[in-house]
């Protein structure tokens, strides 16, 4: 039965368990603010696997810290029966970028170091919506297990899914399902879409060599800059009519670096960037594409290239009865008009190991505050949120623990 057509939105909330209570609402507020005080880098998250543990430990839940010694797993309900359990995902990893926010009183307080993808919302979404489903199970309404992933390293590539699934994170889990904040949906809305919804993404490093000289006498010499220059305009059209058109083949570089003085040719350079495209076959091949062509353009100027391709994520594909969990979940707590479409978008997001494992499905999570006009977008400084989008996450994944039992 499709929820969001035959539901209204009271009949369903008294239908449903799991709201948010004012005072954990609160909370959790002061919980996701304190994080966005003290932002660590991927595999250095031990103040915030610290904080997570010790709020599920209070609550009475066992948390278990991964082997690196940041993230963990939280299991809630009873485990050991025949029913998979439904795992909810947060990553739990700063960014390297300054906080530029002014007259914020829960800005950034480590130099160089910034929440501005929204992983301090994806923490607090996830451990509210295990604290209340813990009280569901106290009160015997939680009818199947669930699995708190609280993720180290997602902006590492090839991302620290890799590492918590080996670990075991989804040994028992038969589904699982992540949001990520977007800066471009309203709060209390969220997007959805089935099959891809992000890209691979890898990362690409070169370095070309030559002898150096004199600027008055490039003939003589290898001109190293422009060798870098054609490898950073030239690759990326290359490698463009080498596959097909419609995989979204991307190569964008970031950096390029070279030289000392007006008048010396250098003997080095180096260009970092990303290689990002819309589908898995395409992914697959490209590493040969690019790397053909970056020897190709740095051979014709002379240079010798050095190149460093470093496997990233693969798509986010979107399981389609995972993402009617998620459409029938928000249309119960908010009406099927708080869902819009989203498109695939050229991020990379390691919820895609995950995928390659178990069915499962990503939301975007709307956290602009609603009438605003300007985007305060992802990885830039200034990034922040409304924060009434926690309330949205955190009923969104209870509704979606209660009704993934009724469903399977």
């Amino acid at each position: 039965m499709s929820l969001e057509s035959e539901v209204d939105l009271p009949a369903a909330e008294a239908l449903l368990p799991g709201t948010l209570p004012e005072a954990l609402r609160a909370e959790l507020i002061a919980f996701r603010r304190d994080l966005h005080m003290h932002p660590e880098l991927g595999n250095q998250e031990f103040r915030t696997t610290a904080a997570i543990k010790a709020r599920l430990e209070k609550a009475g839940l066992q948390p278990r810290v991964l082997a690196a010694g940041t993230g963990l797993v939280c299991d809630i309900g009873h485990w050991g029966g025949d029913r998979p359990a439904l795992a909810l995902r947060a990553d739990i990893d700063a960014l390297p970028i300054p906080d530029m926010k002014t007259e914020c009183a829960y800005r950034s307080t480590v130099p160089d170091r910034a929440h501005a993808c929204g992983h301090d919302v994806h923490t607090t979404v996830v451990l509210g919506a295990g604290l209340v489903l813990a009280d569901l199970h106290r009160q015997g309404r939680l009818p199947q297990p669930v699995r708190l992933i609280f993720q180290p390293a997602e902006e590492v590539l090839p991302g620290g899914a890799a590492d918590a699934v080996e670990w075991g994170a989804l040994e028992g889990v038969g589904r699982i399902v992540a949001v990520h904040c977007d800066p471009r949906v309203d709060a209390g809305r969220i997007g959805l879409r089935t099959g891809p919804i992000t890209s691979a993404c890898d990362r690409l490093e070169v370095s070309l060599d030559g002898p150096g000289g004199h600027t008055a006498r490039p003939h003589l010499t290898t001109d190293l800059v422009t060798a870098a220059a054609r490898v950073a305009t030239d690759v990326p059209a290359l490698v463009g009519r080498r596959v097909d058109s419609r995989s979204g083949l991307a190569v964008t570089w970031g950096r390029i670096e070279s030289g000392h003085a007006p008048n010396v040719i250098p003997q080095h350079a180096e260009l970092s960037g990303t290689v990002r495209c819309l589908d898995l076959a395409t992914w697959r091949q490209v590493p040969d594409v690019v790397v053909a062509a970056i020897d190709e353009v740095a051979n014709l100027h002379g240079a010798k290239s050095e190149i460093n391709y470093v496997r990233g994520v693969p798509p986010v594909v979107n399981d389609q009865a995972v993402t009617d969990l998620l459409r029938h979940a928000m249309a119960a707590r908010r009406g099927p008009d708080a869902i819009e479409g989203t498109e695939q978008s050229l991020g990379g997001e390691d919820f895609s190991w995950y995928l390659e494992h178990v069915p499962g499905a990503m939301a975007r999570l709307g956290v602009r505050p609603p009438g605003e006009r300007t985007v305060r977008d992802l990885h830039q400084g200034d990034f922040d949120v409304d924060e009434s989008a926690i309330t949205v996450g955190v009923e969104l994944f209870t509704a979606a623990a209660l009704l993934d039992a009724a469903e399977r």
